[in-house]
């Protein structure tokens, strides 16, 4: 059974809502409530609507955020602002941006996954979920009897075929959608229906590990869609919508991949700097540019954290590797050498930091505002996890800590949508 394949998208009707920058939104996690807000007032299509619907004080059981998101989607369909494609394509997705003043072009492309019993492909998770968002996602998914916005995973194409078919069919016309979002990344989308290039598309991922970058709650409760059909299902063919989990594909060899970490801001730090020279050198730093330039080169050969403090900022670096098999008491030897391990057991378990004192943010300047202004005593920064790291822990069937990696850029909401009835 094929591992991946196309389908039939529902996408804006351009004709109706015009720019597709004014409707389009991030996935709902990374949406605050003021973020909400404003996508609210951008436009009344925006996909906000479907992806994070408003909560209302008197929401019950038959009126809620999710009936509402149903009852707009219901509309918008009728009414032709989403449309769906008339065949089964793969869609190419360009993205074009900018960080530290330097361009980048991340190219992949969405498709249906295969989750059911024999799908030709193992995807391995690599990071822990919240129950609570997982229930969000199912509650949504199985009200609009949609996917809204896609997982994104990793792929092995050392040959770059993918990006061949895509420069040389595809990349000098005009992109089917295109939208710029608040961050000033431009996203493009092609439609590819030729057969023989799907086919050749679907051959390569056939047998690879793929590994999940982004939405693992997204996969979860594709996962769990499944087997509330399957307990209702008695002789499955594995075809059914159900199976499949619309996904974002890119190539984890491309130089364009970006992973930021996911920094920690403490709200409670009860103790002094000195006291963690007994795992630490530490050195106290002038500026925030020093700081981050200091901690990138610390980190390419030792597990290095910058700490900030209204009193000052400061770049830790651990003494001694050989301390980590006693202080990191879990997980494998790739594990605990995940900087997020480190922190947590070196200095959160030493001081009794708590899950629910922890702010994550993957804005360093956004971390010392929170410190300046009260809100927390301290914020630690980390590095990026590498790619190799993430691969090993995947391959082990370990999970990260929650909030570890940041995959840039995020996958746009109302791109694409997969309808499974």
């Amino acid at each position: 059974m094929a591992a991946v394949k196309p389908f039939q998208a529902v996408f804006y009707n351009t004709e109706k809502v015009g720019d597709l920058s004014q409707v389009i939104c991030p996935p709902y996690d990374v949406i605050s409530k003021e973020q909400q807000e404003d996508y609210y007032k951008q436009n009344p299509c925006n996909f906000i609507r479907l992806e994070l619907t408003k909560e209302a004080p008197k929401d019950n059981a038959r009126d809620n955020k999710y009936t509402r998101a149903r009852k707009t989607f219901e509309e918008w369909l009728k009414k032709g602002v989403l449309i769906q494609d008339g065949i089964p394509c793969i869609y190419f997705y360009k993205q074009d941006y900018k960080y530290l003043g330097q361009k980048y072009t991340r190219t992949g492309f969405l498709a249906l996954l295969n989750i059911g019993d024999d799908p030709g492909v193992r995807t391995l998770p690599h990071e822990n979920t919240h129950a609570a968002a997982r229930t969000d996602r199912h509650m949504l998914w199985k009200a609009l009897k949609s996917n809204l916005s896609s997982i994104f995973v990793g792929y092995t194409d050392k040959t770059n075929l993918v990006e061949k078919i895509f420069l040389k069919g595809l990349a000098n016309q005009k992109p089917y959608l295109e939208a710029v979002d608040q961050d000033k990344v431009r996203h493009m989308i092609w439609r590819l229906d030729d057969p023989a290039q799907i086919e050749q598309i679907t051959g390569l991922i056939e047998g690879q590990d793929l590994f999940i970058c982004d939405g693992h709650h997204r996969f979860e409760v594709a996962n769990q869609i499944r087997r509330d059909h399957l307990a209702k299902v008695k002789r499955p063919t594995g075809q059914e919508p159900w199976n499949f989990v619309m996904t974002y594909f890119t190539n984890l060899d491309s130089k364009d991949l970006q992973i930021f970490p996911i920094h920690r801001i403490v709200k409670k730090f009860p103790i002094s700097v000195n006291l963690l020279e007994q795992y630490f050198r530490i050195d106290r730093i002038k500026s925030k540019t020093d700081l981050m330039v200091l901690l990138a080169r610390a980190g390419q050969n030792e597990h290095a954290f910058g700490l900030y403090l209204r009193s000052g900022m400061y770049l830790l670096r651990l003494k001694s590797r050989t301390l980590i098999d006693k202080v990191v008491t879990e997980g494998s030897a790739d594990y605990k050498q995940l900087d997020a391990a480190i922190l947590k057991a070196f200095i959160f378990d030493q001081v009794g930091t708590q899950s629910e004192d922890i702010i994550y943010s993957k804005d360093p300047s956004e971390v010392m505002a929170i410190v300046d202004s009260g809100e927390a005593e301290a914020g630690f920064i980390l590095n990026p996890v590498p790619i190799k790291q993430l691969k090993a822990i995947a391959l082990n069937d370990e999970r990260m800590p929650p909030k570890t990696t940041y995959f840039y850029p995020k996958v746009l909401s109302g791109l694409t949508i997969y309808k499974m009835d």
